[in-house]
């Protein structure tokens, strides 16, 4: 079983690999049909991967702002092939010179942030807002600010409620579950099966308690662990 395991990790590692190719340069040479080409390159990720999107909820067309919890690629992946809009992610600025898929970072023209900047924050912010307000591009950002090795939430960055307060951002928090059965990138094993996305209820920032954001990860770790029980109760 655990050889069978790797072996589909290096095939969906393949999978990825070559999408991403062919994906990069129709998003330079096709640069006002980058959210189809993203949309339906990570779908067929998802189909040659062999994995099922279940999604539970329903995304809220006046949100700016989605929160995720974070695992592994096939996050952004399952997110770009579930919502046929142009999604804009927030990426360190590391990523963006990682071969392959910062070129498709680059390409794409998603935001990087730059951790050892102290003005970091400041520079995310205008490039959130000018993204929302220019580009009409909803952005989609991770509050841990990395990906974990389990379902266990970790700690929030200040960055997002710094941003969705300031603007004044309509946020939906999104849980994913199962995306690492898929891809396991710590243990290099893909099992497969489904991932669920559950949309969680939206918050306007602009009308909600200063201390929502607190009760926020909370709110996620409770859904994920209720997917989690009852996962385990389905099998």
């Amino acid at each position: 079983m655990k050889i069978f395991a790797r072996i589909r990790f290096y095939y969906s590692a393949f999978v990825i690999a070559l999408i991403v190719s062919i994906m990069i340069p129709f998003l330079k040479l096709f640069p006002k049909k980058k959210w189809a080409i993203l949309h339906y390159g990570n779908r067929a990720m998802m189909a040659l991967m062999f994995a099922k999107i279940e999604r539970v909820g329903e995304p809220d067309p006046n949100a700016k702002l989605y929160l995720l919890n974070h695992q592994g690629i096939v996050d952004i992946i399952t997110m770009e092939a579930l919502l046929p809009i142009n999604l804009n992610w927030v990426a360190k600025r590391e990523l963006f010179e990682v071969p392959w898929f910062g070129k498709l970072l680059k390409n794409a023209e998603m935001i990087a942030v730059d951790r050892s900047d102290k003005r970091g924050l400041i520079k995310l912010l205008k490039d959130v807002k000018h993204s929302i307000e220019e580009l009409k591009r909803p952005v989609a950002l991770f509050p841990e600010g990395t990906r974990a090795k389990d379902q266990k939430l970790l700690p929030f960055k200040e960055g997002a409620r710094f941003i969705a307060q300031k603007l004044n951002l309509i946020v939906q928090p999104v849980v994913i579950v199962g995306s690492k059965r898929v891809v396991n990138e710590h243990d290099q094993t893909s099992i497969g099966g489904s991932v669920r996305v559950i949309f969680l209820p939206s918050i306007d920032t602009s009308k909600a308690s200063e201390n929502c954001y607190e009760g926020l990860r909370e709110t996620m770790q409770k859904r994920i662990d209720l997917e989690l029980s009852e996962s385990e109760t389905r099998r």
